[in-house]
This record gives C-alpha cells, structure tokens and sequence, in this order.
C-alpha cells in the first residue's frame, strides 16, 4: 500500500526532527547552564522554571517519538500481513488458472475423441448408427 509506505516515511522524518530538538534542547540547556556557572548567576524561581520547561519538552517530544514508533510498527505488521496474503492470494489464482486450464483441455479432448469418427470422412471404420 503505497499510502500507508507514505504515512510511515513522513511519521520517520517526523520522529527524525523531534529527535533533533530533543539533542538542540539538551545542547541549550547546556549551554545555559554553564554560563549561569561561569559568571555565578544565580537563579530565581523564573529561571529554574523555564529550564525544568526545557527538560518537559523533551520528554513529550519522546513520548510521541514511541508513539509514532508503536504506530510504525503496526503499519509495518499489516504491510507484511497484506504481502503475505496478497501473495497467497496470487499463489491460489495460479493454481485455480492451471486447474481451469487443464479442465478445459480434458474438456476439449473428450470433445474431440467423442466427435472424431463423425469428422473423419475418410475413416477406415465408421460408426454405425441404429
């Protein structure tokens, strides 16, 4: 299914940038820190809130990061599940044509095998009718 191959390459790129925000959020807070530490800054309440923010964002931004995943992995499920059965579904069609196929020719050949002494003129022995 080529919508769902779609869906699960946007909910990668998806995953791909919240995992870079992630990194970005950790790299600021970093970054942050230790100026606050290089120039003895103490922080208020205001300040520490707005780190402890940093920190919440990355942990939602990884909780819909196994979200995605969890979905990923149910489409992957159903994408194998659907090639699986659509080749079971081939296979069972190849067998029916075959099946048909030699019907038909058994068909055929009964035809011709019970008409061939009317067909043929010629014929040394004919069928006698009463």
């Amino acid at each position: 299914m080529n919508m769902l191959s779609s869906i699960n390459d946007l909910l990668s790129h998806i995953t791909e940038v919240e995992q870079n925000v992630i990194e970005m959020s950790k790299e600021s807070m970093l970054m942050i820190s230790k100026f606050f530490e290089k120039n003895s800054i103490e922080l208020d309440d205001n300040a520490i809130k707005g780190l402890q923010y940093q920190d919440i964002i990355s942990q939602q931004l990884s909780a819909t990061i196994e979200a995605i995943e969890s979905v990923q992995k149910s489409i992957n499920i159903f994408e194998n599940a659907q090639n699986s059965d659509e080749q079971i579904a081939s296979d069972s069609i190849e067998k029916l044509h075959k099946k048909l196929a030699k019907t038909l020719q058994t068909a055929k050949d009964r035809k011709d095998s019970f008409s061939g002494k009317l067909k043929n003129e010629n014929a040394s022995d004919e069928i006698e009718f009463f």
